[in-house]
């Protein structure tokens, strides 16, 4: 009759565990799984990096730490509970319908991710059952199989950092935010085996503490978050951040909110993985089906005729962009507008896309994709944009990935952009509050072009801020910037607020203005200030913009890339010389200084004067200076004397003229050539640094792979060291025996060469150390015994033995007896000669003769 252990071995498992490992794998394989019961109830499967050549012994290894049967994984092998699986070398393992499958690796060795592979079939065929493990290693395979598993609402852990032999792929799957628990490898099992029992990652913990407890815990946890991270979440909505935190409890298994606080200011990683978890992002390509139809097929085609005239350039701001979809879906609409135009405008794209996590801003900034992101995209886009790469995911063409900028922006923080055409921010709002909802809207009617466009989430709306937005689709939430608007509300510009002004001042300065003021009073001056003073802005002695007074548009704008705020790179290109020339001449001679006249742009139908000024009251904000800019709009007279003035040129100023915009075109043709130069100089180095990059992988492969043979290695030595001493001891209790019976004996191999002897047959033979291995027949001898040879010779034909009463020459007996040597396995490998001393004996029985 089976046992109960032995009927539960022969049962599919509950969930499957897939552990991956590299260099410094093996000993945190070994706790891992030494820490397992043996009926568990789960099958955990083991991928670590191995060289292809050369035969593991990693399940022999395995097989010392644990109870559980470790198997050399076969192709098709039907999975069971209680049971360990290891990879094979020159393979890659998945998971599917309860069995392991083994395929030939795709990619070249130095490129393999055989980790990553496993947890994404796990993730697969497991979904939120599925269980990911990663443990000493170097590089960051695992990292995205994790995202895998973690999408699918399944669990994953990471070995903490301070306990891995190498820490790489720890670190690197920490940092990338997927990570729910990060533990020894001896502690893994039991947080693994408390998620089952339970029976999945609970959004909310059974119990929850009072709700004033509530609320003291949570204030604490923001204020950690914000003294580890320098980002303040207290502005998203309170259920938002309940529900991350809770499940970050369930996890943990605490009875409570304020239990978790308390573990948060113990536990710094963990402070990481918060984080991580608030800012996870659910994106994918064309989201919401309908809305990116109507775009294509009604909105853009209007919108992109409009803009035909109005600039060269279409820029637009996906904020919250996560992994990146939603930027490239928009840069492949824009792009299949343009191609079904019969007269396309001559536009060019930018578009800024922004996130607030910089790993999703890094994956994103590589534009691939695994096969499911790109599930149910239309054939015909997918062969278009993307790229099949070997290893079965796709890559993102080049067109579409130059139309995209990424970088890491804060929207509640940091400054926006501005000028733009389209503003994306769906699926973003509904975990803000609504006070900071209510502060964003102004911010981004002030940051849209005159009739851009404004696209929402599908659950988000623009709120109180309706008269500054015309619905296009209400049910698909696209709106069109509105310009009618007696009152666009005072745009809170995030550099309003204290916290972002420059250190020196950070303490002293207070804003003149207040998004909400608190007496009929500062509502009047407020209005005042709005309509009767001009722009202007307070700067550093390095020209950092400290506030903003008005609308600086005209005259200021944040420039591409990662965010600026300093007025050198933010004034426009028709003043910024003459402002950096004013500002280095205020900063000297302690002024102010008046530029009259200055043309922001060419074609613009007004001028402008500006004022710089140094600040000397009050004492806090002495050293800075003040900017004022004061628009003037050309006269009609002014017009007139122009065109009058127009009809009698000075020939001197037309020579002056041509000579001048002949070297403005041959200045243009060197900066062409030089571009072109440095874009196949930077193409020649990319290619280069992608070969080097390669070589590296390659590189760090072997060295991982050769790391885990001679761990092995080093284990087996060790094996076979303390065999020695075992073999080494074994001897010394022979030799001893040998001795203790007083026998003399020599064993001579198949020539009848010495092998060994004891230290009682040097009294026969007179033997040494250097005679091993010398015929018995070359050996002189106190024996009167001249057959001995013979006889030796007769005992290894015949396997008989035989014995005789032999005298020496000292007048001593012995009785001599020659046996075959026999090794354990049967064979005859020489004979064995004993020489009992018989001497007593003889004298004994003479004299009972004579007697």
């Amino acid at each position: 009759m089976l046992t109960q252990t032995a009927i539960a071995s022969h049962s599919p498992p509950e969930r499957i565990v897939g552990l991956g490992a590299s260099a410094g794998g093996l000993v945190a394989l070994e706790h891992f799984l030494s820490r397992v019961p043996e009926a568990s109830g789960l099958a955990y499967v083991v991928v670590q990096h191995m060289d292809p050549t050369h035969k593991t012994m990693l399940s022999v290894l395995l097989q010392r730490a644990t109870a559980m049967p470790v198997h050399e994984a076969a192709d098709s092998m039907v999975m069971e509970a209680n049971a360990v699986y290891v990879i094979p070398p020159d393979c890659e393992l998945t998971v599917a319908q309860g069995r392991l499958r083994i395929n030939t690796p795709k990619q070249p060795r130095g490129l393999r991710l055989p980790i990553d592979v496993l947890f994404s079939s796990l993730a697969q065929s497991q979904g939120e059952k599925a269980i990911g493990v990663v443990l000493s290693g170097m590089g960051s395979d695992g990292t995205v199989g994790l995202q895998s598993i973690k999408m699918q609402g399944g669990l994953t852990l990471a070995q903490q950092p301070d306990t891995a032999q190498f820490d790489s792929m720890p670190q690197a799957a920490i940092a990338s935010g997927f990570v729910d628990i990060v533990a020894s490898p001896e502690d893994m099992p039991q947080h693994i085996l408390r998620v089952v029992r339970s029976g999945r990652v609970p959004d909310f913990p059974p119990k929850l503490p009072a709700p004033k407890d509530d609320a003291e815990s949570l204030a604490t946890i923001l204020k950690l978050l914000r003294e580890h991270s320098n980002r303040d979440l207290s502005l998203y909505k309170t259920s938002t951040l309940m529900r991350r935190i809770d499940r970050r409890v369930g996890v943990h298994g605490l009875p409570s909110i304020a239990a978790y606080a308390e573990f948060l200011s113990r536990n710094p990683h963990e402070l990481d993985l918060l984080f991580a978890e608030m800012l996870i992002g659910v994106t994918s390509f064309f989201r919401d089906a309908d809305l990116w139809t109507d775009l294509k097929e009604r909105v853009l085609p209007e919108f992109l005729e409009s803009r035909r005239a109005d600039t060269a350039q279409l820029r637009a701001w996906i904020v919250g962009c996560s992994t990146g979809e939603e930027a490239y879906s928009l840069a492949m609409v824009l792009q299949e507008v343009l191609a079904e135009m019969r007269e396309p405008p001559p536009l060019s794209f930018q578009i800024f896309a922004t996130d607030l996590s910089a790993e999703a801003i890094t994956f994103a900034r590589k534009g691939v994709y695994s096969a499911r992101s790109v599930e149910g995209m239309d054939e015909k886009r997918l062969s278009t944009f993307f790229a099949a790469q070997s290893d079965g995911s796709y890559l993102i063409d080049k067109r579409i990935r130059d139309m995209v900028l990424f970088a890491q922006h804060d929207v509640i923080l940091d400054p926006p952009f501005t000028k733009l055409d389209i503003l994306s921010c769906r699926n973003v709002l509904i975990y803000f509050n609504a006070a900071l909802q209510n502060r964003l809207m102004p911010l981004f009617h002030y940051s849209l072009r005159p009739k851009g466009l404004l696209m929402l989430g599908g659950s988000e709306t623009v709120g109180r801020s309706q008269s500054l937005f015309t619905p296009l689709n209400a049910k698909a939430r696209l709106y069109r910037r509105s310009d009618r608007t007696l009152n666009a509300g005072a745009v809170d510009f995030p550099i309003n607020r204290p916290h972002v002004l420059h250190k020196t001042s950070q303490e002293n300065f207070v804003s003149i203005s207040s998004p909400h003021p608190a007496n009929l009073q500062s509502l009047a001056d407020q209005v005042l200030l709005q309509a009767f003073s001009p722009p202007a802005v307070l700067v550093n002695d390095a020209g950092d913009i400290l506030y903003i007074s008005g609308r600086t548009g005209k005259y200021l704008e944040p420039a591409a890339g990662k965010a600026n705020w300093n007025i050198h790179v933010m004034a426009r290109p028709g003043i910024r010389t003459q402002l950096a020339v004013a500002l280095r001449q205020v900063a000297q001679d302690k002024t102010s200084v008046e530029l009259s006249g200055l043309k922001v742009e060419d074609d613009a139908p007004f001028t402008v004067n500006l004022t710089v000024q140094a600040v000397h009251e009050p004492k806090a904000l002495e050293g800075m200076f003040m900017i004022v800019f004061r628009e003037v709009a050309e006269s009609k007279r002014s017009k007139a004397r122009k065109k009058a003035d127009a009809g009698s040129p000075d020939p001197a100023l037309i020579n002056e003229l041509d000579r001048a915009r002949e070297e403005i075109r041959a200045l243009r043709q060197e900066m062409q050539a030089s571009k072109e130069e440095l874009q196949a100089a930077n193409d020649a180095l990319q290619s280069a640094n992608e070969e080097l990059q390669s070589a590296n992988e390659e590189l760090t492969t072997s060295k991982e792979e050769a790391q885990s043979m001679n761990e092995e290695l080093q284990t087996i030595n060790g094996e076979l060291q303390t065999k020695l001493d075992d073999l080494a001891l074994a001897q010394s209790d022979m030799q001893n025996l040998l001795n203790s019976t007083d026998i003399a004996t020599l064993f001579l191999d198949n020539d009848l060469n010495v092998r060994r002897f004891t230290e009682q047959a040097t009294s026969i033979y007179h033997l040494r150390d250097g005679d091993i291995g010398r015929p018995l027949s070359d050996l002189a001898n106190t024996l009167t015994y001249p057959e001995l040879h013979n006889d030796a010779k007769e005992t290894l034909r015949t396997l008989t033995s035989s014995e005789k009463q032999v005298q020496t020459t000292d007048k001593r007996w012995f009785t001599v007896r020659i046996m075959p040597y026999r090794t354990l396995t049967n064979m005859i490998q020489g004979v064995v000669i004993t020489f009992v001393d018989i001497t007593v004996a003889k004298e004994l029985e003479s004299r009972l003769r004579k007697g």
